[in-house]
């Protein structure tokens, strides 16, 4: 794990560096370079999901939750990844504005994505109370 966790570094660091240089020629190659990477390490990255999805799966299966409530922790997490590495993205081409949009977009995203949990949530706390 820490070997690739230090593969991982070096090629975000190298991509820094590349597209620092970059940057000086042309810009949108050096955003290019920063893409790669990124796609790089997120593929590779997905590589540890599998044992972290069963793993969920198997605590999740002891309780009584439902299974739709993982299905919504995993939408949410993916959310907030989609939703920050564009904003950084969008952020180093220098379009704050564009960045600060796609985070309102997730955070409303996130909302649409509780209303169900927060229902029942609700449903319980009414139902106690009563």
């Amino acid at each position: 794990m820490i070997d690739e966790t230090v593969t991982a570094a070096a090629v975000c660091i190298t991509a820094a560096i590349f597209s620092t240089l970059l940057k000086q020629y042309c810009r949108e190659h050096a955003l290019f370079c920063v893409l790669g990477a990124c796609a790089a390490v997120g593929i590779a990255a997905a590589a540890y999901l599998t044992p972290i999805v069963s793993q969920m799966q198997e605590l999740f299966a002891k309780t009584s939750l439902p299974a739709a409530y993982l299905e919504i922790l995993w939408k949410a997490l993916g959310i907030c990844y989609i939703t920050g590495i564009a904003g950084d993205l969008c952020q180093d081409c220098g379009e704050s504005a564009l960045a600060k949009t796609v985070e309102l977009w997730g955070r409303l995203s996130l909302v649409l994505l509780s209303l169900p949990l927060l229902e029942t949530l609700l449903r319980i706390v009414t139902e106690v109370l009563s």
